[in-house]
């Protein structure tokens, strides 16, 4: 056997007829795919164009950044921003902000999306249970611009659709929009509702790889619909639970930029600013954009460790890599 392992690696290592079948072979297989390689090139070109060229800008978090003086005549200030950033109360206030919000959307995510799966998972009109689900995904498809005019018109207390319901049953008007604490719970309840369907798609598909001789052998036992839920369906959706919720940890400083741009207003920025946001109003409004970026950047590096820490744990508990 060690003989035989010698010999090959000695072939393999003369750069001569031993291994130029295998070359040839990997000319003809490019030959043969370059148009699978050419498909790739767009998406390539958009990655560095969009993604790793704009990272260059991030030299803004260390230098007194003026635009009519570009980088190389812009101040270098070191990590002064950074220490600006975490001296002030109102970046403090936003990063609590953002991660209450972000937290609650995740676990909200990761519960009702399951709720709904297994809830749709029962029904056995097959022409019904696609009309839900139909119905379900369409808000996914919505952008937070037509969903925000939306929401400002029905959650409005004067003459709001919502609060009409509210008021004809006897209570008092809510201004949803305009109250911190009631501002933060429809950024998560509208959040979840417009996703919950769309989220429920990778759930569905857990349960639809269930082995059905496990419901026959629960039924065998004399388990009724919610008992072969709770002892069939939960057991074998867990892993894929564990690894959304895992990797969900690296989306815990993101809580919807686009959503709360839309909705805020100055009655409810102590409470719904989040670092997005506040880096919009840093950075383009009041042109501090050094500053703007060293927030930036502090919110890239917590995510990326997140991330990582995130996938370490998915691999742990569910056995789930990419590479």
């Amino acid at each position: 056997m060690n003989t035989a392992a010698n010999v090959q690696s000695a072939t393999d290592a003369i750069p001569g007829i031993f291994n130029e079948p295998h070359r040839s072979k990997q000319r003809w297989n490019f030959r043969r795919n370059w148009p699978l390689h050419a498909l790739l090139l767009p998406g390539a070109l958009l990655l560095l164009i969009f993604n790793y060229a704009p990272m260059l800008g991030l030299v803004m978090a260390f230098q007194d950044y003026k635009p009519w003086t570009g980088f190389a005549g812009s101040e270098w200030v070191g990590l002064q921003h950074f220490r600006t950033m975490f001296e002030f109360d109102e970046v403090k206030q936003v990063i609590w902000n953002t991660l209450w919000i972000a937290s609650f959307k995740i676990i909200f995510h990761l519960l009702v999306p399951l709720f709904f799966a297994l809830m749709l998972n029962e029904v056995r009109g097959m022409l019904f249970k696609r009309s839900i689900q139909t119905l379900v995904y369409l808000p996914h498809f919505l952008s937070w611009v037509i969903l925000g005019g939306i929401l400002i018109d029905i959650l409005s207390p004067s003459g709001g659709l919502v609060n009409q319901v509210i008021v004809f049953f006897g209570g008092e008007p809510v201004f949803f929009l305009g109250n911190g604490t009631w501002f933060r719970i429809t950024l998560i309840a509208t959040d979840v509702w417009k996703d919950y369907g769309f989220g429920a798609i990778v759930f569905l598909a857990a349960i639809a790889g269930i082995n059905p001789e496990l419901y026959e052998a629960a039924l065998m036992d004399g388990a009724n619909r919610w008992k072969q839920t709770l002892s069939v369906t939960l057991p074998s959706v867990l892993p894929i639970v564990i690894v959304v919720g895992t990797l969900s940890l690296g989306n815990i400083l993101n809580a919807g930029f686009d959503q709360i741009f839309n909705l805020y207003n100055a009655l409810v920025i102590s409470k719904g600013d989040i670092i997005d946001t506040y880096v919009y109003r840093a950075a383009l409004l009041q042109g501090n954009f050094g500053f703007g970026a060293a927030v930036g950047v502090f919110k890239s590096v917590v995510s990326l460790v997140l991330i990582a820490i995130a996938y370490r744990m998915a691999y742990k508990f569910a056995n789930y890599r990419i590479f």
